[in-house]
């Protein structure tokens, strides 16, 4: 880095910043976070705020260990393509590996289930559309007997990007099935050469030291964080933001077990048609004016991440929070802008708010205050190329889109599409009671204009919004979060669609249905 380079940096403005952000968490009885600023060899700042555990009050530091998340899956990235001797290739298929993977799926290559590209169905999102809570354990085993069911995907490999974590938990599989494990690889090649509590506990039950509680708020106050998921190395790895530092400090020197780490993750990845994707393997490429940074976040029940490098500089920020309502990706790119002196683009008002959905697809999208969500995933909207365009800066959920006057029309996911404002129409009377899914053995009623899925206290209901032209939209609670799907009727079927499972169809139960009107 030149001496010019150096001098322009602003590390004071983003100390600034990082303070700005983590003194609002500064509250009585409320949970926290840490922000450090860093070059390859020195910790140049960093600033914390609130608690890290709400029994003990003991204030956030540096040094409170968190779950990463899916920060985890650069890390993991790294230890099985670099680190492994595992022999993996990009263009290797995962049937290759897992027989038991039925096809589409098993036809799926390494480099599409580590890029978003795959189509891969999201294990928790899957599971969650067939009732199973956040809160319910489910095991290793029964996920990959689960996957092996059905070889579905939500969209043809290599035509879109849409975030799911199963490909990282499959290539685990792969090594798993070789006797390689993750939590060995990291503390061989990562933990034990930087001297850092890097761990990869299998469940959220698992004895971690100094992990701190993550913390989600209801309208009673906030809660304690859980979830019965296996982990999987698509998010598992726990540490400290200090400790996350001194490994991306590595990166950005290129030396020790960061070495050659970045130039194989950052590598340009590419859909079919050689769009170019920003999303590699476990990082992400985001622009902030004309300089280009690398990063990635993660976001479990309660706890948020997100890091950002930049290599050319040799800087980079990292942020760790233990509260569900942290926006981790935008309080690092206002960190890394401060930094830099270069400002984010402008936040785009120019789709009007209103519910929209595609024709005769089941696809939909809400747009609220500058906010655009699609299938149930939403994200800042910020001004394009002018002022007409709306785009989002994420490189696992890419939107490019204008309004005409009539519809909403561009890009999202690299994928075309076209929205028009929704037209409600009267199907609920057609679709009243049982609908049922056979190879899972779940099933859920609609009563009304209500959802309602589950067992006895277990049920849960939610409500039931129109989108025309035979779909549904549904908003149902499941622990810190509310989740949000599509019903596509077609016939005595109906898909289940959500951002990142579209691959579940139910069959309407004749004994237990009613062609009655909706009351």
């Amino acid at each position: 880095m030149t001496s010019t380079a150096q001098s322009a940096l602003q590390w004071q403005a983003a100390e600034t910043t990082a303070k700005r952000i983590t003194e609002t968490w500064n509250k009585p009885g409320e949970p926290g976070g840490a922000i450090t600023l860093f070059d390859s060899k020195t910790l140049r700042g960093h600033a914390c705020g609130g608690l890290s555990n709400l029994t003990t009050a003991e204030p956030f530091s540096v040094d409170a260990v968190v779950r990463y998340a899916s920060v985890t899956k650069h890390i993991f990235a790294t230890l099985a393509l670099l680190r492994s001797d595992a022999g993996l290739s990009l263009s290797d298929t995962l049937g290759q590996y897992l027989p038991q993977l039925k096809a589409p799926m098993a036809q799926v290559t390494i480099g599409q289930a580590l890029d978003m590209t795959g189509g891969l169905p999201d294990v928790r999102e899957t599971l969650s559309l067939l009732g199973v809570s956040v809160y319910n354990v489910s095991e290793a085993g029964a996920i990959m007997d689960f996957l092996a069911q059905d070889g579905a995907l939500n969209f043809p490999a290599g035509t879109e990007i849409s975030y799911s974590n199963t490909g990282y938990r499959l290539v685990e599989e792969i090594l798993k099935q070789k006797g390689i494990l993750f939590e060995d690889l990291l503390q061989k090649h990562i933990a034990q050469p930087l001297d850092i509590a890097f761990h990869a506990p299998e469940t959220w039950f698992d004895i971690v030291p100094g992990l701190v509680p993550g913390y989600w708020q209801d309208a009673t106050g906030w809660k304690t964080a859980v979830a019965g998921l296996h982990l999987s190395a698509s998010g598992s790895v726990t540490g400290s933001v200090r400790s996350l530092s001194v490994w991306l400090q590595s990166l950005l020197s290129n030396t020790g077990p960061g070495a050659g780490v970045l130039k194989t993750l950052t590598e340009p990845r590419y859909l079919y048609g050689d769009i170019p994707s920003a999303y590699g393997l476990g990082t992400t490429s985001s622009r902030i004016g004309e300089h280009t940074v690398y990063g990635h976040g993660g976001s479990h029940a309660g706890y948020k991440t997100y890091f950002l490098l930049h290599p050319e500089l040799d800087v980079g920020v990292a942020l760790v929070s233990n509260r569900e309502d942290t926006t981790a990706y935008t309080h690092a790119l206002e960190v890394m802008s401060a930094l830099l002196a270069a400002p984010l683009p402008p936040r785009s008002n120019a789709l009007p708010d209103g519910l929209y959905a595609s024709t005769a697809e089941p696809y939909w999208l809400k747009v609220s205050k500058g906010t655009a969500s699609y299938l149930g995933s939403a994200d800042n909207l910020y001004q394009g190329e002018d002022a007409g365009e709306a785009v989002t800066l994420s490189a696992h959920m890419p939107m490019r889109l204008r309004w005409d006057g009539k519809a909403i029309q561009g890009k999202i996911g690299h994928a075309p599409r076209y929205f028009t404002p929704v037209e409600p129409n009267d199907c609920l009377k057609m679709v009243q009671g049982r609908w049922y899914h056979p190879e899972s053995k779940a099933a859920f009623d609609i009563e009304g204009d209500q959802l309602k899925m589950g067992v006895g206290t277990l049920r849960t209901c939610g409500q039931l919004t129109s989108l025309g032209a035979g779909r549904l939209l549904v908003e149902l609670p499941d622990g810190p979060w509310k989740k949000n799907f599509c019903l596509y009727f077609q016939g005595y079927s109906v898909r289940l669609v959500s951002n990142r499972s579209r691959v579940l169809n139910f069959h309407r139960d004749e004994c237990r249905s009613s062609w009655q009107p909706a009351k």
